[in-house]
C-alpha cells in the first residue's frame, strides 16, 4: 500500500473516532467520495490496525442503524422551515 494512502486512512480513522462521524461527512471533510471512505475502513484499516478498525466498525455500524432517523429529521426540518 502506498504510503499516502495509508496516512489518509489513519488520518480518517482518528477523524470518525473522534467525532463519530458518518460518511458522508468524512467525505466531505477529506475531499474524497463516499466509497473511497468506506473502502478505506473496511478493507485497508484492518491490514493496518485491527484494534481501531474494530472500533471504527462499531461506529458505523450505529451510523448505519441510525441513519433513517437523521433521514426524517432532515425531512422534518426541510417542511418547517417552508412553513
Amino acid at each position: 500500500m502506498q504510503e499516502y494512502i495509508e496516512k489518509r486512512v489513519m488520518d480518517i480513522c482518528a477523524y470518525i473516532l473522534k467525532t463519530k462521524a458518518t460518511v458522508r461527512q468524512t467525505a466531505n471533510e477529506f475531499g474524497v467520495s463516499k466509497s473511497t471512505v468506506h473502502k478505506d475502513m473496511t478493507e485497508r484499516l484492518p491490514e493496518i490496525n485491527k484494534e481501531q478498525y474494530e472500533a471504527v466498525r462499531s461506529i458505523l455500524e450505529n451510523n448505519k442503524a441510525e441513519r433513517h432517523l437523521r433521514g426524517g429529521e432532515a425531512t422534518k426540518q426541510k417542511y418547517a422551515h417552508m412553513n
